[in-house]
């Protein structure tokens, strides 16, 4: 069973600023420090006209848990983003994120999409499925997965619009 986070956030930016500052290893860097939890870290970067790839590391402490999950995980979580963009066109990005967690049967996969719109900004829509391979509790696990997905997708979605209207 998975569960589906489909996230849209706008920009008065166009893509090609917003993408120049989502794949940028400093923007990457002050993202996680701001909002990456305990041991994080911008793991990998590489990026060129074609696109980009990068890999993150998030961290959850025990103590932010539910009671639930505190009882079936060794302790704090460490949580792996790999993803790579790719350039279609001006104005016009795809790509792909995979989540892991390590030490627990928890995944997430997807896709993401950045495009300009007609109103002279932007718009990313990210589409994730959670999965969470857990007998009897699996459920309430992915939904609150699912939760913590949504929530980060949001705040990061704010940073981003702090970052360029600091940087631009």
């Amino acid at each position: 069973m998975s569960h589906l986070v489909d996230h849209r956030s706008t920009s008065p930016y166009r893509a090609d600023e917003v993408y120049a500052a989502m794949v940028d290893p400093e923007y990457l860097r002050a993202r996680l420090a701001k909002i990456g939890g305990a041991r994080a870290e911008l793991l990998d970067h590489h990026s060129d006209e074609q696109g980009a790839h990068y890999r993150l590391r998030h961290g959850l402490d025990a103590k932010d848990l539910p009671s639930l999950l505190r009882g079936v995980l060794p302790g704090a979580i460490t949580v792996e983003r790999d993803e790579s963009w790719t350039r279609v066109d001006r104005g016009r990005y795809t790509g792909e994120t995979k989540v892991t967690v390590a030490g627990t049967p928890a995944s997430a996969a997807g896709g993401m999409r950045l495009n300009d719109t007609d109103g002279g900004g932007s718009e990313l829509r990210v589409r994730i499925d959670v999965t969470v391979n857990v007998p009897v509790i699996g459920g309430r696990i992915e939904s609150f997965v699912v939760g913590q997905v949504q929530n980060l997708l949001e705040m990061e979605s704010r940073f981003l619009q702090e970052w360029l209207a600091e940087t631009r």
